[in-house]
């Protein structure tokens, strides 16, 4: 029988590789996939909790599918600046994007 916890360390595990990713990496898009993966940890406890505290409310599910959303058009948008970086820097490492210094 898969019970609460169960849930709440996968997420823990996938939060925790999501966030050693984001300090870790150095590639743009592989800082974004840890974003993703951070975006998916919150997304299991949303859907965890509500079926486990009020089964018969969607409203963890309805908050699933809003971070989904919001998910995908960060990521958009963080490829279409990584990819206008690229254009102008010919790099993608996150060590050497200092478009903002004068």
């Amino acid at each position: 029988m898969i019970t609460l916890g169960h849930y709440i360390i996968l997420s823990a595990i996938l939060f925790g590789i999501g966030v050693f990713g984001v300090l870790t990496r150095r590639n743009a898009i592989g800082i974004l996939m840890s974003l993703e993966l951070i975006f998916n940890a919150v997304n299991i406890n949303m859907v965890a909790f509500s079926k486990f505290l009020t089964p018969d409310g969607v409203y963890g599910e309805l908050f699933a599918i809003f971070i989904i959303a919001v998910a995908a058009a960060e990521s958009v948008l963080g490829l279409a600046i990584i990819l206008a970086i690229y254009k102008n820097k010919k790099t993608i490492n996150a060590d050497e994007m200092n478009i903002m210094k004068y």
